[in-house]
């Protein structure tokens, strides 16, 4: 009979259980630890931890980097750092219905939604981060970590990226003497090897499968009903008919299967047993290679899995790049000959119909053992929306391909009137508008214009860039206090993104302002979000103005943002900012104070994600 059964037979029997008491370092040891980002985050695994913690007996442990301080409120107003303290006792009692023995913390930072691992490692403490984990590994000794997907995919947080980061290292360090030898000298602790490290999710190398069964996703589902202040309250999960888990393997001490079912086959290991972490060998390349120079983030990602020698998974990451519709945009391919000779090529291309590539064709000398780059004019047409391909055929053999995403483009005009900015639309139909239909999902799905859409109207001066958004929404839903004026999401609102240099690959170097319409006294109210500048207006963009009224149709919101706080010190003719309008809806008109209404996003630039990215904003060149 498993362990957890017996003893809660023999209390329900009146019986008390005689155990062996465990200390100091069997009370730590562990069968599965996993890392995360913040708490809820073992949503995706939840399920698999409740069958090896119930089923299997299995001693798991949780590593938290952040304590959720960033996330939002459904159940109050605690934020930030009180917000982690609710969050840490909803945590806990999640973690006791799954089964979790332990959870510790790393202490980072929790500040807001990004796509970029970079600008999360930024601003975390990395080295202090990846001590800490490297010393929780040492005391807890686990045979296999679980983990979050570090690859950069679009949609994926910077802060999961990154928990999938320190952990690999993490999983290399913890059995280096070299690393850390002060948890060594002073702490009395001694290196470990974990067998295995998976990241949850499937990949081109083997991959665990595993079937938790009814009972398991029962209990992880009323576990996970725990997380109260993120919404989870009302989650329904259901028992049967779930496909198995995915579990990839990243790195490994142990000779593994290709496809298990079992992450814990073959395991334990004897405590004297440190095996060496296995290296998987890449195929050496041969001769001439050719591929698109992909995103940073991809590129930075690419340099880092060589570094960990986990190069093996990267087979299926591939290039996905913007471009701005009616402009020309660079982009590049690279050239590699591995050879012992140089190598005349040529390169031929190919893009959509009635899409601007030059050159079309070229030729050009690549010496041995080094790289050549072709940098490539690539203009779509005018009112492109739908992704589409470039590609590159070198010698008639050699092909390459890349995913081009379009983003908007549009004029921003001097305005010859000075903006009331009292919500009437005196001066402004004169500006062409930015239309936003329910085309443009960035999540969830407008009914019918009538729920959804907006015509945004831009302009500006040497003051303040200026935002008219006339907004068709049938329910308008203002269910935010005044003291609550964060987490624009929750309820209707819009949200403004400006780049100031149109090239910011994060959001730190961005503006981001959420601005509700309506709270529950009728005033307009806006904060920064996920940003450098976080906070209500008030205190983080002096100078800047809102107002907003109702329509017939829905609402219209004005706003004058001064340039200064956009980090633009004069405006100029010629040029270019990022820029995009998110709108935000939910039609419950019974809300609650503070509820997440949130059903629907539409934006100029829209794809999923595309808040914590600005590479993939839409873009404005000033008149």
């Amino acid at each position: 009979m498993p362990l957890l059964r017996y003893i809660a037979l023999a209390f329900t029997l009146g019986v008390t259980p005689i155990l062996a008491q465990k200390q100091g370092a069997e009370l730590l040891k562990t069968d599965i630890l996993c890392v995360l980002a913040h708490p809820d985050d073992e949503t995706g695994m939840a399920s698999t931890l409740a069958y090896y913690a119930h089923e299997r007996d299995a001693i798991v442990s949780h590593v938290y980097c952040t304590r959720g301080e960033g996330g939002g409120n459904m159940v109050g107003t605690h934020w930030g750092r009180s917000l982690g303290v609710l969050r840490e006792v909803e945590l806990q009692q999640c973690l006791d219905t799954l089964g979790v023995s332990h959870h510790f913390f790393l202490e980072q930072l929790d500040w807001a939604y990004t796509e970029s691992a970079a600008m999360t490692l930024e601003k975390w403490d990395r080295k202090a981060a990846l001590e800490h984990l490297v010393r929780i590994i040492r005391n807890v000794r686990p045979e296999v970590i679980l983990t979050m997907n570090p690859f950069p995919r679009p949609g994926q947080h910077g802060h999961h990226q990154a928990a999938g980061i320190l952990a690999v290292e993490a999983y290399v360090a913890a059995g280096n003497p070299r690393q850390f030898p002060n948890q060594l000298t002073r702490e009395g602790l001694s290196t470990w090897q974990t067998r295995k490290l998976y990241f949850r999710g499937d990949s081109a190398g083997a991959v665990a499968k595993i079937d938790p069964g009814s009972e398991a996703h029962a209990i992880a589902g009323e576990a996970l009903r725990n997380h109260r202040s993120q919404g989870f309250g009302r989650f329904q999960r259901a028992t049967i008919g779930r496909p198995p888990e995915s579990y990839g393997l990243i790195k490994s001490a142990i000779p593994t299967a290709k496809n298990e079912t079992d992450l814990l086959a073959g395991l334990p290991l004897a405590e004297s047993e440190q095996p060496a972490v296995i290296k998987y060998a890449s195929v050496a390349p041969e001769g001439i290679q050719v591929h698109f120079k992909p995103r940073p983030a991809l590129t930075r990602f690419h340099a880092w899995a060589q570094e960990q020698k986990i190069a093996h998974l990267l087979v299926d990451l591939s290039s996905d790049l913007p471009v701005v519709v009616g402009q020309p945009n660079s982009i590049s391919l690279i050239i590699s000959n591995h050879g012992t000779e140089a190598k005349i090529i040529e390169a031929n291309f190919e893009a959509a119909d009635g899409w601007k590539v030059v050159p079309n064709k070229t030729t050009a000398t690549v010496p041995p053992k080094e790289q050549h780059e072709i940098i490539l004019s690539i203009t779509p047409t005018a009112g492109a929306n739908e992704k589409s391909p470039v590609k590159a055929i070198v010698d008639e053999q050699h092909h390459a391909e890349a995913t081009l995403h379009p983003v908007p483009h549009a004029s921003l005009s001097p305005l010859a009137f000075k903006p009331k900015l009292d919500g009437s639309s005196e001066g402004w139909n004169a500006q062409a508008p930015l239309r936003i239909t329910p085309d443009q999902r960035v999540q969830g799905k407008a009914d019918t214009p009538a729920d959804l859409n907006s015509e945004i109207r831009t302009g500006y001066d040497a003051e303040f860039l200026y935002v008219d958004a006339l907004v068709h929404d049938d329910v308008i839903v203002s269910n935010i206090a005044p003291n609550d004026i964060r987490g624009h999401w929750r309820s209707d609102a819009i949200e403004i993104c400006v780049d100031p240099t149109a090239n910011s690959e994060h959001t730190l170097t961005c503006f981001k302002v959420g601005i509700f319409p309506f709270d529950l006294e009728g005033n307009t109210r806006a904060a920064r979000d996920a940003d450098a500048n976080q906070g209500p207006i008030e205190e983080t963009a002096q100078g800047m103005t809102t107002k907003a009224v109702r329509t017939e149709t829905g609402y219209r919101v004005q706003t004058a943002i001064p340039w200064k706080v956009l980090g633009v010190t004069s405006p100029t003719k010629g040029q270019t900012i990022g820029f995009n309008v998110i709108l935000y809806d939910g039609d419950k008109a019974d809300a609650a104070i503070g509820e997440n209404i949130n059903e629907c996003r539409l934006a100029w630039a829209p794809r999923y994600g595309v808040q914590g990215r600005p590479e993939d904003w839409g873009q404005l060149t000033l008149d």
